[in-house]
């Protein structure tokens, strides 16, 4: 994938009212749901300058930080007696909605909807203070009808949303190829079908859509339904990390209550730490935590696939976040946004100092 243009003064998309729909995030659940896990909290802990910290994520893989910090109590613990409050989402717009209203003040999102909720408002709603996840997005198609990257012409291919994250990785990876879409419509050389990732495999089993450029775990449903991993995202872009989930927080919030937010990241540190060291400990945790939110765990089939494909990290891959929204641009989707200042690091880089990690850098795009 080439490299992004340089972000210089931009503007926001010039229907503003459409943004919401255009830019938005994929994962399965419900709509802001206050039924998440909540952690128990010891009596006598002190707490941080709130006395609640309200949190929200996707019952999706691409967030078994949230699933798993929250499952295991390594975010509570980190709290002390400020206790959390979660929320799940099925969208960024909701999830982005809800941080501006207040129902939020830190949450696990994409990268699209991060970008849209930073330039509608004009830089004034929200930080992206870390990463959290890299990968776990794939092409999988109908082995019969699909066999290389060249059969995709002519080919009807989902995506979960119009100008959603892997909507708009598909759409400048069609025009890498020199193949013409129409971003609105979806049509063209690639046919491009909006499916919400929920119906995406009852589409591919009717015939509906020859595959899909989809998260984790639809991506590993429909590989169970005998669809085959055509490409992974991850192997075009360079040192196959690009960003897929990381943590925002209300810019109201980070002013009044900087403890706690620096509680949460270290919470988020430490538990991708531990992830990372037990990883089949960690998978079963989030399914559990997946089976409490959605009352059905995934199988095993699918589990697995679509864990090996994400990575855990606290870096936000800042750089690639900058590329997707130039990706967006170039689609035409999006006018350049001014991305200056969607970062604030210092209280991450401040946690991985004292756990003896180096620091993450904002790509030009922090505050300072």
């Amino acid at each position: 994938m080439s490299a992004a243009r340089p972000l210089t003064v931009l503007r926001t998309v010039a229907a503003l009212a459409a943004l919401p729909l255009l830019l938005t995030a994929c994962g399965y659940g419900s709509d802001a749901e206050d039924d998440a896990l909540q952690a128990e909290v010891a009596a006598d802990a002190k707490k941080l300058s709130a006395s609640e910290v309200k949190i929200g994520y996707f019952p999706n893989l691409t967030h078994a930080t949230a699933l798993v910090g929250v499952q295991e109590g390594l975010l509570q613990k980190e709290l002390g007696g400020t206790t959390i409050k979660a929320s799940t989402f099925n969208a960024g717009p909701s999830e982005i909605e809800a941080l501006n209203a207040g129902s939020i003040d830190i949450g696990w999102i994409g990268p699209s909807p991060s970008i849209n909720g930073y330039t509608k408002s004009g830089g004034k709603n929200l930080r992206i203070i870390s990463g959290s996840a890299s990968g776990g997005v794939k092409l999988v198609v109908n082995p019969a009808t699909i066999k290389t990257l060249d059969d995709l012409k002519g080919k009807k291919i989902a995506t979960p949303q119009l100008g959603n994250t892997q909507d708009v990785a598909f759409l400048h990876w069609i025009a890498e190829r020199g193949w013409k879409v129409d971003a609105q419509s979806g049509k063209g050389d690639v046919s491009v079908v909006r499916t919400e990732n929920k119906i995406t495999p009852d589409a591919y089993k009717s015939g509906s859509v020859d595959g899909a450029w989809v998260p984790e775990p639809t991506a590993s449903k429909l590989v169970a339904d005998g669809a085959k991993v055509l490409l992974d995202e991850s192997d075009i872009w360079p040192d196959r990390k690009f960003v897929i989930t990381n943590i925002i927080v209300s810019q109201t919030f980070l002013e009044e209550h900087p403890d706690v937010v620096e509680a949460v990241l270290r919470g988020s540190v430490k538990t991708n730490a531990w992830i990372n060291a037990h990883p089949d400990e960690a998978k079963a945790s989030a399914n559990k935590a997946l089976e409490k939110l959605s009352g059905k765990a995934l199988p095993d089939e699918v589990l697995d696939p679509a864990w090996e494909s994400i990575t855990f990290l606290d870096d936000p891959l800042a750089s690639t976040l900058d590329a997707q929204a130039a990706h967006a641009v170039s689609a035409g989707l999006l006018e350049k946004p001014d991305l200056k200042g969607i970062y604030d690091l210092e209280p991450l880089n401040k946690v991985l100092k004292a756990e003896g990690e180096p620091a993450v850098h904002d790509a030009g795009l922090g505050v300072s």
